[in-house]
């Protein structure tokens, strides 16, 4: 069985080329514009959930008044 040389360039020829990674998945390069989309929509998403959870907390305390005794 024959030795294999390693992948990441280590014992490789003096010269020789690396071979580069491929990103897998999510990892993957994005580009400028895309990352600032991404993370607008990601923002716009956070803040419609946190807009939500005052208005049911609101709410809860709303009921909660009504019960209590002032």
């Amino acid at each position: 069985m024959p030795a294999e040389a390693p992948s990441s360039g280590e014992g490789a020829e003096p010269g020789a080329p690396r071979e580069r990674r491929r990103r897998r998945g999510r990892a993957r390069a994005r580009t400028e514009a895309l990352l600032h989309t991404l993370k607008r929509s990601r923002r716009v998403k956070a803040n419609d959930r946190e807009r939500n959870r005052m208005h049911h907390l609101n709410a809860a305390l709303d009921e909660l008044r009504s019960v209590l005794p002032t």
